[in-house]
């Protein structure tokens, strides 16, 4: 796994999107980390100093895993350039089905009043 400086990461993350473009898929995985082991962050926390937890964003299209630390002064900007990054590759995506809300009231209504006819049908028999 290639740990990369998060500019380098958002490139190749959108290499790795134009690369799977017709075929395949990119997984990204965001996580909370400290970066260090668990016996360095017990030792830091008995000895009363802060531990700084910084998020670790690993991408793979199964080929290729890279992966960045991202700390809490960046996470903002990281965030946003991410984000863009999203939205222009999510091209593939189905759009979803929207019923016009007149069409799907009428239908509502005319369901409702053909199970009313039925049941008072079978009331009176």
């Amino acid at each position: 796994m290639v740990r990369l400086q998060p500019d380098p990461f958002l490139n190749e993350l959108t290499n790795m999107f134009e690369r799977t473009t017709e075929k395949g898929s990119v997984w990204v995985t965001l996580k909370h980390s400290s970066d260090k082991s668990k016996v360095q962050r017990n030792k830091m926390k008995t000895a009363g100093e802060k531990i700084e937890y910084r998020c670790l964003i690993r991408a793979t299209d199964g080929k290729k895993t890279i992966s960045t630390m991202v700390g809490a002064k960046d996470h903002q900007r990281f965030q946003s350039s991410y984000a863009t990054i999203l939205k222009a590759r999510m091209t593939a995506l189905k759009k979803r089905e929207r019923k016009d809300k007149r069409k799907a009231a009428d239908s509502d209504k005319k369901a409702d009043s053909k199970k009313r006819s039925s049941a008072a049908k079978k009331a009176s028999n």
